[in-house]
């Protein structure tokens, strides 16, 4: 287990403001999903995952503190996610 705490926004509203340089990304199987890691200390901040290729998966305990209002917790089956994939689904902005 990770401990990564999922925050799909739209891939149109994500701005990454500094660490680019830092960042270095990996892909398998279908090649869809955009895994990236800081290549300093190895955390998974956010990613475009493949059951969202629209959206970025952003881990919210990599958030500053303050910069979210507010979240509404969304239980959702891990474990079978193909099945449940498309209620991830969120248009673009």
């Amino acid at each position: 287990m990770s401990g990564f705490w999922h925050l799909i926004v739209p891939a149109a509203r994500f701005r990454l403001i500094s660490g680019h340089d830092d960042l270095i990304e990996y892909t398998f199987n279908t090649g869809v999903a955009k895994h990236r890691f800081c290549k300093v200390c190895g955390i998974k901040s956010f990613y475009i995952p493949r059951s969202n290729p629209d959206g970025v998966d952003v881990n919210v305990r990599c958030l500053d503190e303050g910069t979210v209002a507010g979240l509404t917790i969304e239980p959702f089956d891990g474990q079978n996610w193909e099945q449940h994939a498309a209620a991830l689904a969120h248009l673009s902005a």
